[in-house]
């Protein structure tokens, strides 16, 4: 058995309903233990003096992409990358690995292939595909926290959309145990690109990508959701089109077992300053204009939108058609929005992103580790020992200064493509040293030495959640 050690700091936040105070949290064999409110530095494992110690960040919306593509990332980046802003605990996506994640011996190969390599704890979720429904309750079986399906194109052949007729056999099965079933809520509504209009100009992709195909996708979700409640927990990721906000506010006044996320990206950019050929703000859906990000805002502060995450869905730049690269892809120009890879690279650069824009807003303490912390893990199912600091979780926590200045340049990310829009942002609020079940697994002051690597401990202590 191992010793009790202690955590200490002069602010501590235990969850989104305490307040900010002086606290002492016993750990043992990974778990807490007890919690003295009172400030004791003597024989602290962990003295974090007067920063903050909270909850770790649990984000519930990463693409790791191994097997199959780890040129594009993979697990020890990016869980490197968590582990240094703060995140504790990370849950993949069923694409854009190969195979993807739709049945249970790609589950075990994605498992197997991630051991010995997790500096946080990772799950993942399954994936819903045409002729995959008998696949779902033993992957919900083996350890698979949810489902994921798209009602458009995926950009990657091996995970296809499903059409209403298929929903319905997926969800008949995942009602038997209850299982949830996350959407990218996008559907074709017969908008196209212009070809007369400029590739490398972002209004010319964001006028492809219409508001109109989220709301039309978000109303089939709420159809479906409807019809199998209580049983099938609905969930939309990534939401960025604020027109589609009164249906669901709506459908949770009506009682709907449906939940809402919206990114880190959609929070803190405007379309209207992305500039030319600038493909590392390319995602689907798309950033929307100012007017938009501040009906998203409304949302996330009056609770209609559950959650927010980073969608790290990154690629390599040649993929991306960027500038910097001289890369091409099927005759495209670089910098050319329309055929570039969709996705932005954020993972572990979230919360002082959120904090920096939310404080502007009259976002609390508390509403952060309510929207990244509390919401993710009840999301991942794991809210029973993640996303709080009580006796019986898990001891996951962050030690940050939400004061002090982050300069975020290219050696502060820890993933494996560096390219991403928030290069060279400054923002408030910077990690010193993340904890994952009562082990220190980054330490910004521990760059060298017989446990320690460019402030990661050498050992990979991240665990796979069952």
């Amino acid at each position: 058995m191992s010793q009790e050690t202690a955590f200490t700091s002069q602010r501590v936040l235990l969850s989104s309903t305490s307040q900010v105070g002086p606290a002492t949290i016993y750990v043992k064999d990974g778990k807490v233990t007890r919690i003295d409110n009172e400030y004791k530095p003597n024989g602290a494992h962990v003295d974090a003096g007067s920063k903050l110690l909270m909850p770790g960040v649990v984000d519930a919306h990463v693409h790791i992409n191994q097997p199959g593509r780890t040129q594009w990332e993979g697990v020890v980046t990016a869980s490197h990358a968590a582990a240094a802003g703060g995140v504790t605990s990370i849950i993949d996506m069923p694409l854009n690995c190969i195979p993807s994640t739709v049945t249970v011996d790609a589950y075990n190969q994605k498992r197997t292939s991630f051991k010995d390599g997790m500096w946080v704890d990772v799950g993942t979720w399954g994936g819903v595909v045409p002729g995959n429904s008998s696949d779902l309750v033993p992957m919900l079986d083996a350890g698979a926290r949810g489902f994921k399906c798209f009602l458009c194109d995926s950009g990657v052949d091996e995970f296809p959309p499903v059409n209403e007729e298929q929903l319905r056999l997926a969800m008949t099965e995942l009602k038997k145990k209850n299982g949830k079933l996350l959407f990218h809520a996008e559907m074709d509504t017969g908008a196209s690109v212009d070809t007369e209009q400029d590739p490398t100009s972002y209004s010319t992709f964001l006028d492809s990508r219409p508001p109109n195909m989220e709301v039309k996708a978000i109303d089939l979700v709420i159809k479906m959701c409807r019809e199998f409640a209580p049983h099938v927990p609905c969930h939309i990721v990534h939401l960025s089109a604020a027109d589609a906000l009164p249906a669901i506010r709506a459908a949770k006044a009506e009682g709907l077992p449906l939940t809402v996320e919206t990114c880190f990206h959609y929070l803190t950019i405007n379309s209207e300053d992305v500039p030319t050929r600038s493909t590392e703000y390319k995602c689907c859906p798309p950033i929307r204009g100012a007017a938009n990000r501040d009906q998203l805002w409304a949302a996330v502060l009056d609770g209609s939108i559950d959650m927010v995450v980073s969608d790290h869905s990154p690629c390599t730049p040649d993929l991306k058609l960027h500038p910097c690269c001289g890369g091409s892809l099927n005759g495209a120009m670089e910098g050319d929005f329309v055929k570039a890879w969709g996705g932005i690279a954020s993972v572990g650069i979230g919360l002082p992103l959120l904090w920096s824009e939310g404080q502007k807003r009259g976002l609390s303490l508390q509403d952060i580790v309510r929207l990244i912390c509390e919401s993710t893990a009840g999301h991942a199912g794991i809210a029973s020992r993640k996303g709080q600091i009580a006796v019986g979780h898990d001891a996951d926590f962050v030690v940050w200064a939400p004061e002090e200045e982050n300069h975020i340049t290219v050696d502060k990310l820890h993933f494996r493509n560096k390219l991403t829009p928030y290069q060279e942002r400054r923002c408030k609020g910077l990690v010193h040293q993340t904890v994952v079940r009562g082990s220190v697994v980054y330490d910004i002051s521990q760059t060298t030495g017989d446990q320690w690597e460019n402030g990661f401990s050498k050992l990979p202590l991240g665990q796979w959640i069952e």
